[in-house]
């Protein structure tokens, strides 16, 4: 599944051909995705400039004078800008039109994804409970350890809890907590202040560095063929169970937290 900084390449890379564009036509090939796809982005949303395309979590909004179209990627979905006549492809379930003849192409093989509307001056429902964005000032150590005192469950599975931090996905959880040197199942409640400071500098830094990387390899919004072009994952933890650890050589531990793959050096994190 696309996390934070693949979400927040592929706004990157849309922007320059998106930004200040109107979507002149809306062509949806099913009526649905991961849920039924809102009414508004065919009867609203043509004719509109699009003022802002804004990232919120895992969210992409296309924001207009009328509200904003709201999407997901899903666990396959990808956009991409391409000439109108490029072929359309299985799974290329929208496109919209834009005053520059291009087409802003939505595809999402597994239709995980999602196509929705938030009103302008709402908040949509699935946006209203998130915590704060892993890099805004408001998230630290401090915020952290406030939010998981009286908590037993396991650091990842509140580390990646949307309602304390927005964004820190299975991948990034797992090499926040690695670089901190905390094991993920320690109980979240029993990790001291200065431990949690640690950690919110690791998922900033992680996360920074991974969103610099894919903004460094940006070449794929505008093919026709490829995929987007995200960085290539330089992964100490995730998806290294057995594995020796890259700090000190001990075998690395594999598990199933919060019914996720989890893996983590039992010497280095405690």
């Amino acid at each position: 599944m696309p996390e934070l900084p693949e979400v927040e390449t592929t706004r990157a890379g849309l922007a320059p051909h998106v930004l200040g564009r109107t979507i002149r036509s809306v062509v949806l090939r099913r009526p649905d995705l991961r849920w039924p796809i809102a009414g508004e982005v065919s009867s609203v949303l043509p004719g509109q400039r699009v003022e802002a395309i804004r990232r919120r979590a895992k969210y992409l909004l296309l924001d207009t004078d009328a509200g904003s179209a709201l999407l997901h990627l899903g666990m396959s979905g990808s956009l991409r800008v391409l000439d109108p006549d490029v072929p359309v492809r299985a799974h290329d379930h929208v496109d919209m039109t834009l005053d520059s003849g291009q087409v802003l192409r939505f595809n999402d093989p597994r239709r995980f994804g999602c196509l929705l509307w938030q009103p302008r001056g709402e908040t949509h429902a699935l946006l209203r409970d998130l915590g704060p964005e892993p890099l805004d000032d408001v998230f630290d150590g401090d915020h952290l350890f406030f939010a998981s005192r009286g908590r037993r469950a396991p650091v990842k599975t509140f580390l990646m809890d949307q309602r304390i931090v927005v964004g820190v996905g299975n991948i990034y959880a797992a090499e926040a907590l690695f670089a901190a040197g905390i094991s993920p199942v320690r109980d979240a409640g029993r990790i001291s202040r200065e431990r949690y400071a640690r950690l919110a500098a690791e998922v900033k830094r992680i996360l920074a560095y991974a969103i610099h990387r894919g903004g460094t390899t940006l070449r794929d919004f505008i093919s026709p063929d490829g995929a987007p072009g995200y960085f290539e994952q330089e992964l100490s933890a995730y998806g290294r169970g057995g594995l020796p650890c890259p700090a000190c050589g001990t075998s690395l531990r594999q598990a199933l937290v919060g019914q996720r793959a989890t893996v983590w050096c039992p010497r280095c994190q405690r």
